[in-house]
């Protein structure tokens, strides 16, 4: 039953109230009654600009951590991620006419008319691009949108690799989907919406895997070799369970100037795949690449022929991760259990390996001054090394860490054993500044209306 469809600010802050909004708001997060409360200053606020009797509802979209499949994506590979407890929470109002208008804290308010959903230029790389994109994506499906006031707050931090501007578009399309198109869009479908908003509106190249993991929710093992209907398997992962506290670090680097860096890992890719006549790596095999590999590095340089490895190696790794992760949830056993975190561990130092030496995407070669991703991850394996030095925690491995997302700058990926965790983050916070560490929980539940029983 959708509870809210008919339900004014008085009401969702009267029902925020009640008791019983714990248990719906403990599905999205982990401290309900903090929630509780942002909710209610949201809703307060967007009552400001709606008038007294119009329907008021609750949507979020979590932004989401890369598991595995660095850079992969783009060609057609596999990938792992999960949604996490940081997300976007908006009160939404729908409105008659086809405007929008769209606050979010720290931000600047977004206004724009539906009426036109044609792309513009000027408005690349911006929030009313996507906004834009998503209602025009649903047009082309020929499900009609409408206008709404929208106010948000958003946790994903900007430029972490969090994902930020997929939490956007699959808040954007779970608010249209559910207002106008009565909620019948599945979550794979929702995401395919904002992909394509960030490609053809946004301006920004991206595969699936973002906007797959914020509307899905948990941890998906996603496999792009079939673009038009991909497969994605919800397998579900709660690193504490096993002993570890699932982290990113922000290096605090710049991401100014570093478009050609990201746009060249897919362009050399897909230049060995032309090789062959393909237009993707996951249509050629790693045995064509190693047969020619002369050629290849004559003709695209040694650069391209190294992140092909990296695409075949990283996209068998991810098979091995989801597995691991699937026993993991089967098996009972403690030590049994710690064997098999142990082995997942390994996977992702491996990935992280991969990206170093490979995918070379841990630093800009234009910038060799500022290796803050180089520098924290070879400070956190230090730091496993002294901390764990001549013990086995928990029966696993003593923990893990990685590139996160595109690299270049921005930050890493580690798994840390829970009784360490202080240890780390004072580490980390010494060196990148307070505030750099940022502890991830996997949340079970992708972009959603939030429904709040009476």
């Amino acid at each position: 039953m959708d509870y809210s469809i008919r339900m004014t600010a008085q009401e969702l802050l009267r029902r925020l109230d009640s008791p019983a909004s714990e248990t719906a708001l403990s599905l999205f997060y982990k401290d309900p009654e903090r929630s509780r409360q942002r909710a209610k200053a949201l809703v307060r606020g967007l009552a400001e600009h709606v008038s007294d009797g119009e329907t008021v509802r609750l949507f979020s979209a979590p932004g989401r951590t890369e598991l595995g499949g660095n850079h992969t994506d783009h060609n057609r590979g596999r990938v792992l991620a999960a949604s996490i407890q940081l997300d976007i929470l908006a009160a939404v109002s729908p409105r008659k006419d086809k405007k929008v208008f769209f606050r979010s804290s720290g931000f600047d308010d977004v206004e724009l008319d539906l009426s036109d959903l044609g792309r513009k230029s000027e408005e690349e790389g911006s929030t009313r691009a996507l906004i834009r994109g998503v209602a025009a994506a649903f047009a082309t499906r020929g499900i009609e949108t409408g206008g709404f006031t929208g106010n948000a707050e958003s946790l994903v931090l900007p430029g972490s690799g969090l994902s930020s501007s997929a939490a956007v578009e699959v808040l954007i399309a779970s608010i249209f989907d559910r207002l106008f198109g009565g909620g019948r869009q599945r979550s794979l479908e929702i995401a395919k919406i904002g992909q394509w908003a960030e490609n053809e509106y946004f301006g920004k190249p991206s595969g699936l895997m973002d906007q797959a993991a914020c509307a899905s929710g948990g941890a998906v093992a996603i496999d792009l070799k079939d673009i038009e209907n991909p497969k994605v398997k919800v397998v579900p992962f709660n690193p504490e369970a096993a002993g570890f506290a699932l982290c990113v670090v922000d290096t605090r680097g710049s991401h100014a100037g570093l478009t050609p860096d990201y746009a060249a890992i897919p362009d050399e890719m897909k230049a060995v795949a032309g090789f062959f006549g393909k237009t993707v790596l996951r249509e050629t095999s790693l045995r064509a690449v190693l047969e020619h590999c002369a050629e290849l590095r004559a003709g695209l340089g040694d650069r391209a022929v190294l992140r092909a490895l990296h695409f075949f190696a990283e996209n068998d790794r991810v098979p091995l991760m989801t597995r691991a992760l699937e026993a993991l949830n089967a098996e009972k056993d403690r030590g049994a259990k710690g064997k098999i975190m142990d082995r997942f561990l390994n996977l992702v130092n491996q990935s992280g390996s991969s990206s170093c030496m490979l995918l070379q995407n841990i630093y800009a070669a234009g910038k060799p001054r500022e290796q803050g991703i180089s520098l924290a991850l070879a400070l956190t394996r230090i730091f496993l090394e002294t901390q764990t030095a001549g013990q086995t925690l928990n029966g696993a491995c003593h923990g893990a860490c990685r590139v996160h997302g595109g690299g270049f700058a921005g930050t890493i990926q580690a798994y840390i054993p829970l009784e360490s965790l202080p240890a780390y983050t004072e580490n980390m916070e010494t060196v990148f500044g307070r505030g750099a560490l940022t502890p991830l929980a996997i949340r079970p539940v992708g972009a959603a209306e939030i429904e709040l029983p009476a």
